[in-house]
């Protein structure tokens, strides 16, 4: 090859970039299409393609600091492939010398139909690319619709030759805890090659819920590990105050903890984002800052419209049907509200009404008399205001830690199903029967014999009761159906899934 530039890039694969998008399409974008043939490898470390009728290879050459990937092109030849050219591109799949001995040049239609059509580890896959170009502090970035084996997503790209401006546009864009996946091992998760392997960490104010899937090839995924512990980050925490230390500590240990467990696991990549605690926080920076130092993995604070955007998009998954549809996530800080029809969402908010604040503001972690409940329930209608004048949905989900205990003790669960809580019917009668049980029990006792439920739960029951029943009584219906799918699952959908390519 005459010239060889290495550059250091940065790319992420999501169906949505958010407000980076209109960064990265200005007025002066330029739009390129192009189609290439990918010969993917679950274990390989290089990109391989074919495109104009030559391949290209390009070889890791470091990874920095802030995981940022130096590349450069190793090969760019036409067919058939001979020598020096068979061990570049045996070396990019991961593959042994002595697969490509049985001959001493290739054709593509030879090493299609002799080397990767016969391996499971293998596959070649057709990608169409409309990439829109531009520059941004000098850095090359680019927007890219991507269809590749019958799925669409996008990709957002960073690239320059000083990885310290990379960085610096990435963190402008706010793409900065997006994972960094090239595009060989950003088509493997997409395309489900070998089962590939992704992590979800959810920093809630109350427990910090860990998820790990493996994607198929048909884009379902396969539950590894899906655990919570809960830290109480956001005890005694007020709006604009800060975390208490020792709660801080606790929580970043359990990132920490969490974060060794996906690479142990063989996860490909690790995304945490955090809630409505962190929201609040004035030292949240400060949080990120040290989970990172510990860890590597990189908070996003999420704002509660993209938390509900994302939790209901993990909800509805084998629960919704034609209509119209609520759903709603009650955490330890916030409750998330998204409405919709059928497939359509139109409309989606936050509030600050959550088990962790109500629990330490009317001391409902222990017995409490029908005057406090009052007290309670006006508390919370005022934060629900927003859901006054509603129509009756046709069908109203709930999700939450909350929700999902309702549900186990309603079925009497001493070992917790998520099969069994996925699709409960919850109805109104069955949320005072639980109310009353948790008012005259203190946390401490008697109300962790309450089987099925949690005992990490005890304090906060009470609270998250009260919360589902004003969700109830706001929206005019006696029941809801319960979805133990969190915000982790819509999570892990969102940033490593995609969407089938509708047929024309």
């Amino acid at each position: 090859m005459s010239q060889i530039v290495p550059r250091w890039e940065w790319r992420s694969f999501a169906g949505s970039f958010g407000a980076a998008e209109e960064a990265l399409q200005p007025a002066d974008v330029h739009i390129v299409e192009s189609d290439e043939l990918y010969l993917l490898s679950a274990p390989g470390v290089g990109i391989v393609k074919v495109r104009d009728g030559l391949m290209d290879v390009k070889r890791l050459q470091q990874v920095d600091e802030h995981g940022l990937e130096q590349w450069v092109p190793v090969l760019k030849a036409a067919f058939p492939l001979a020598g020096d050219d068979l061990d570049i591109v045996t070396a990019a799949l991961g593959l042994s010398v002595d697969v490509l001995s049985a001959r001493t040049s290739w054709s593509l239609a030879e090493l299609l139909s002799d080397v990767i059509e016969p391996r499971r580890d293998l596959r070649a896959v057709e990608v169409h690319k409309r990439r829109a170009r531009s520059t941004l502090d000098g850095c090359m970035v680019e927007l890219t619709d991507v269809v590749a084996g019958g799925w669409q997503t996008r990709s957002a790209a960073v690239e320059d030759s000083d990885p310290e401006r990379v960085v610096d546009v990435v963190g402008r864009l706010g793409l900065a805890p997006r994972p960094n996946l090239n595009y060989g091992r950003g088509l493997v998760i997409l395309l489900g090659l070998g089962e590939p392997r992704c992590a979800v960490i959810d920093v809630g104010t109350n427990s910090v819920k860990f998820h790990l899937g493996e994607r198929a090839a048909d884009g379902s995924w396969r539950t590894v590990v899906d655990r919570a512990e809960v830290t109480r980050l956001g005890d005694g925490l007020t709006a604009g105050g800060r975390l208490a230390p020792v709660a801080a500590e606790r929580t970043v240990a359990a990132i920490a903890d969490m974060a060794d467990e996906a690479r142990r696991q063989l996860a490909v990549a690790v995304v945490a984002v955090g809630t409505a605690g962190l929201r609040m926080a004035a030292d949240r920076d400060e949080f990120v800052d040290a989970v990172r130092r510990r860890c590597g993995v990189v908070v996003e604070i999420i704002s509660g419209e993209e938390e509900a955007r994302l939790a209901a998009r993990a909800a509805t998954v084998g629960l919704a049907g034609p209509g119209s549809l609520v759903v709603f996530d009650t955490g330890g800080g916030s409750s998330q509200f998204t409405f919709g029809r059928d497939d359509r969402v139109d409309e989606q908010f936050s509030v600050p009404v959550g088990a962790v604040r109500l629990t330490e503001r009317f001391g409902l972690s222990g017995p409490v008399s029908e005057q406090v409940l009052a007290q309670v329930a006006d508390e919370i209608g005022d934060g629900f205001s927003r859901l006054a004048g509603r129509d009756l949905p046709d069908l109203l989900i709930g999700m939450g830690g909350a929700v999902t205990n309702l549900a186990a003790v309603r079925h009497g669960l001493r070992d917790y199903d998520p099969e069994v809580v996925h699709g409960t019917v919850l109805d109104r009668e069955e949320v005072e029967r639980q109310i009353d049980l948790y008012r005259t029990r203190d946390a401490a006792d008697r109300r962790r014999d309450v089987v099925g439920l949690q005992p990490s739960r005890a304090e906060v029951i009470l609270a998250g009761a009260c919360v589902v029943r004003a969700v109830l009584e706001a929206l005019g219906t006696d029941s809801l159906t319960v979805s133990d799918r969190g915000l982790r699952h819509g999570v892990l959908v969102d940033r490593f899934g995609a969407r089938r390519v509708r047929s024309p």
